[in-house]
């Protein structure tokens, strides 16, 4: 196996998960070669910290860089797929953040109208993509963690030693608001809760039924059915009316705060979605899978692998404790290795094997394809208020295409 060497676009919060989880890949030699981000500090400090030896002025530098093999795409929504055509363009293999892409931009459309017009140009933009990829013969290595945690992993093989039919998932991603400013604006973000929070759950059931279709050596089960509702919480009066101290991040302009969507598959299974930036608590990641001889309940995070208790807000300094938990007061659930249990190493761990020997990523583009689908299926049943039929792609063997050029 030779060198895999990464560079990293964008020095935030997620390329920070992704250069800790490729320096805990194993089996496979990992060269943290450099990074590119827009605040040039943060890309020096983002340097110093993992020890990369090149910061680039621009993420254009870092492509026409010939020594490196593949780029983290670790920027805001909008910009992941244009940089993800031109990585692809310049033969750079792509590891790109949820969601693939979507919807962005002003808009003088509202209600149904919208909506039907974001979901049109946000599978046309999940199209460009992929079609990027397949003309340039490069990997697409979609970076959703929870295919990779353990709870999901140790799920995929209880199910195939129980031969149980899977009935009911229900998944849920869930805290009190990011902090990003971007996210707070549709035309940067492409939506709330449901794209920012819900792609992890949304992508944990489809990859369950798919995981199930190949145990079981049936063609896998599509989409057939969304219906979804969603609110914008914090122009609700219930907030308006609140007169005490509000721990919930309020100052959004016109993206969803909640969301729930069902979806039914075509083999009548059901999995019901639920995002929401209006929780406390710190970071609720979980789902349940309910078979026919077997039941799954995975709390990814907040779980009880430690907890700890204090009266005293400063009695652990700076010491990380658990995603966005807004007291360090009380009972806090103190995770040991809180990426560990996300699947932030074992998702790198795939992505370097995948490049070093030419194999295809357990998650890829069909499912980021799949993801982007549903959530903007379910924001065009939630303004028709109705249920909609999910519109059937055929399902393209992307990469078996990529290989071939």
């Amino acid at each position: 196996m030779r060198t895999v060497s990464v560079g990293f676009i964008g020095a935030g919060f997620a390329a920070g998960l992704h250069a800790e989880g490729l320096a805990k890949v194993r089996g496979v030699q990992t060269r943290l070669a450099g990074v590119a981000s827009t605040r040039p500090e943060s890309a020096s400090a983002f340097a110093k910290h993992h020890k990369i030896p090149t910061v680039y002025r621009d993420y254009r530098e870092l492509l026409s860089d010939p020594s490196i093999d593949v780029v983290s795409i670790c920027v805001p929504n909008a910009l992941h797929a244009p940089i993800a055509i031109e990585a692809a363009n310049a033969g750079k293999h792509v590891i790109c953040e949820k969601p693939l892409t979507g919807a962005f931009g002003t808009s003088t459309m509202t209600g149904p109208a919208r909506a039907r017009d974001e979901y049109e140009r946000a599978m046309q933009s999940v199209e460009d993509v992929s079609a990027a990829i397949v003309k340039n013969g490069v990997l697409f290595l979609y970076a959703e963690n929870w295919i990779y945690a353990p709870s999901t992993s140790k799920t995929t093989q209880l199910l195939e030693l129980s031969g149980g039919a899977i009935l009911d998932i229900r998944a849920e991603e869930s805290h009190s608001g990011s902090h990003a400013l971007r996210s707070r604006r549709r035309e940067s973000a492409g939506g709330g809760s449901l794209l920012m929070l819900g792609s992890h759950p949304i992508g944990v059931a489809l990859h369950l039924k798919s995981v199930e279709a190949k145990l079981q050596g049936i063609p896998a089960g599509r989409v057939a059915t969304v219906t979804a509702q969603t609110a914008s919480l914090y122009a609700s009066e219930a907030v308006k009316r609140s007169s005490s101290h509000n721990w919930i991040v309020s100052d959004w302009e016109d993206v969803e705060t909640w969301a729930n969507t069902v979806l039914t598959f075509t083999d009548g299974s059901v999995a019901t979605i639920t995002a929401s930036f209006a929780m406390l608590g710190g970071v609720r990641n979980s789902f349940e899978v309910y078979t026919t001889n077997a039941v799954f309940h995975a709390n990814m995070t907040p779980n009880d692998g430690l907890e700890v208790f204090t009266p005293d807000a400063d009695a652990f300094g700076n010491a990380y404790l658990h995603e966005k938990v807004e007291s360090r007061t009380g009972w806090i659930s103190a995770s040991p290795d809180e990426d560990w249990v996300r699947g932030y190493p074992q998702e790198m761990q795939d992505f370097a094997e995948c490049i070093a020997v030419g194999r295809q990523p357990v998650s890829g583009m069909q499912l980021a394809r799949d993801v982007v689908q549903v959530v903007y299926e379910s924001y065009l049943s939630a303004e028709e208020g109705r249920r909609i039929e999910s519109r059937s792609y055929p399902v393209e063997d992307t990469h078996r295409r990529a290989a071939s050029h």
